[in-house]
């Protein structure tokens, strides 16, 4: 069952022995989850509580409330929330201060006259501006809204609670500020020409949900012409995390990457850049599939080998990676037993774990797991550390490493929210950085 909506039931419960069961019965045999259950309010008689409930269709939500009114015995629904709605009022980001100003001394050290100085000494020493401003902590997050998400081009402004969220997790996980950039052009000399002009304010740029094919060129041409770390987290980040994930998966199977011979299904921007990380790890046979000409012809340029059919491509492979957003695409009968498969398509995967599995393959998962966060907060981390120019397959690589030396026995990949990992994939980025310079 795919759950797609999540709402908060404010519940009024009478406090006699059953009635919470009551509730809970009908919301689970109408199909829908319970999550968290925070009590809002004991009273005399009654306990006010607040439910997360997560529904497959809206259509869900009405039929699981009218179920829950006809329980009657004075139980009552106040109110139905969406906490994600929530959690986006106003935005999920703030610029704040570092300093406080309680006096004019304050006034004059951090503005005029004192602030005069410190220009001085950056008009004397550019480099310095990485010590005395906020630019060598900073990374702009660029959009032109072209894929965002699995919704598509829908535009920068609808792509904003995105960016943020992005902002959100660069400064909890390793303290760097994210700022949103949202560009009304896709035109790649334009968008270049943009990043360029405004590029000197920023540690880095993280391009984020710009379509394929344009995102090739935009990145190519910045990480050729700005001397800052640049990088399109749909290919890079999306690479870097299913490689680790790709080497849990060989672990637990007993499989060495370099000597298998791995095909990918899908070669817009993540599914190449899965290639091309694959390649530079070592891997001598790289298979893709694709139906457009141009993704084919961008892997063959690549190094990598096309294959006209999915079914063929099975038939060679013994690691598979699916990322065309087609559900089901990849039937039963095609899996060959021993292959290691990973439908990454969310939330509908090519090929569901356990039918891959039942099929034979030796290791099956889809891409709940594999999170772009296990990567590039650490990976700009670790770059703005080291003072590094660009980023480099060597350094995607030992972060990819530095994620599976993170996993735990039976995991795929680290849970996002545990701080160690994004310690040790800056560490090693930084490490590789410095080594290279």
């Amino acid at each position: 069952m795919e759950y797609s909506i999540l709402r908060n039931l404010i519940v009024e419960i009478p406090q006699m022995p059953g009635n919470f069961a009551k509730v809970a019965s009908v919301i689970g045999a109408e199909g829908a989850d319970i999550g968290d259950i925070e009590t809002l309010k004991i009273g005399t008689h009654t306990t006010i509580r607040d439910i997360s409930v997560q529904f497959e269709t809206k259509e869900h939500v009405d039929r699981v409330v009218e179920k829950i009114r006809e329980i009657g015995d004075g139980i009552v629904i106040h109110a139905i929330s969406d906490d994600v709605m929530k959690a986006h009022e106003g935005g999920k980001i703030h610029m704040s201060s570092r300093r406080g100003i309680r006096s004019l001394g304050d006034l004059r050290r951090v503005y005029t006259p004192g602030v005069a100085n410190i220009c001085e000494i950056i008009h004397q020493d550019p480099e310095q501006a990485d010590y005395f401003t906020s630019i060598g902590n900073s990374v702009a997050i660029v959009t032109d809204g072209t894929a965002i998400l699995g919704l598509g081009n829908i535009g920068p402004v609808a792509g904003m609670p995105v960016m943020e969220g992005k902002a959100v997790l660069f400064d909890q996980f390793v303290g760097i500020s994210g700022i949103p950039i949202l560009l009304d052009t896709s035109d790649p000399d334009e968008v270049v020409a943009t990043v360029k002009h405004i590029h000197k304010a920023y540690g880095g740029i993280l391009l984020e949900d710009i379509g394929s094919p344009h995102c090739f060129e935009i990145e190519e041409r910045l990480k050729a012409e700005l001397d800052i770390p640049v990088m399109h987290d749909d290919q890079h980040g999306t690479a870097v995390v299913t490689l680790a994930a790709i080497l849990s998966a060989c672990r637990t199977a007993g499989v060495e990457l370099s000597k298998a011979k791995v095909g990918q299904i899908g070669l817009g921007a993540a599914g190449l850049a899965i290639c091309k990380m694959l390649m530079e790890y070592g891997v001598e046979e790289m298979y893709g599939s694709d139906l457009n000409e141009a993704a084919k012809d961008r892997l063959r340029e690549s190094g990598g080998t096309v294959l006209d059919s999915i079914d063929e491509l099975m038939e060679k492979s013994d690691i598979v990676v699916a990322t065309t957003g087609v559900q089901g695409l990849i039937k039963k009968e095609m899996v060959r037993k021993g292959q290691i498969i990973l439908a990454l398509s969310n939330p509908h995967p090519e090929i569901t774990a356990d039918d891959a599995l039942e099929a034979g393959a030796a290791f099956a998962a889809d891409g709940r797991l594999v999170n772009n966060v296990l990567g590039f907060p650490g990976i700009f981390r670790g770059a703005l550390n080291a003072r590094a120019k660009k980023i480099t397959y060597p350094m995607l690589i030992a972060a990819a490493q530095a994620i599976v030396d993170s996993t735990k026995p039976g995991d795929l990949v680290p849970h996002p929210l545990d701080p160690n990992v994004h310690v040790a994939v800056t560490e090693a980025v930084e490490q590789v950085a410095g080594d290279q310079q």
